[in-house]
């Protein structure tokens, strides 16, 4: 596995997406989500992502088209933090374990497709 500096730079080098992947639960990434689901062995967190997406959650017309995602990590535990415009939480999960590598990542939801916000 990549070290989270070398994951890091390579994320900045992925700018919008030629290719669109299909996550089982109808939600679709790019080649940056791609890169960095394989890398980190984080294909658990499009699907927690992705459960959220229900019914209920997009009856809010400002979460149907662009949501903002953080995951922050501490010692081997996390919270995925959904927002709805910049510290405006709506929904936040605890993670009680994960080895995902990096301290923080944000991730951005546009019209049910997830980026990196530089592919945005």
């Amino acid at each position: 596995m990549k070290t989270s500096q070398e994951i890091t730079t390579e994320l900045k080098k992925f700018y919008g997406s030629a290719t669109l992947y299909k996550h089982w639960l109808g939600l679709r990434y790019t080649e940056g989500i791609q890169y960095l689901a394989q890398e980190a062995n984080c294909y658990w967190l499009l699907d927690a992502i992705a459960s959220h997406q229900t019914k209920q959650f997009l009856l809010n017309p400002k979460l149907r088209e662009f949501q903002i995602w953080h995951l922050q990590v501490q010692e081997n535990s996390g919270v995925l933090i959904c927002e709805w415009d910049t510290n405006q939480e709506v929904l936040r999960q605890e993670i009680e374990y994960t080895d995902f590598p990096l301290n923080h990542i944000k991730l951005y939801l546009v019209e049910k497709v997830l980026m990196l916000p530089n592919e945005y």
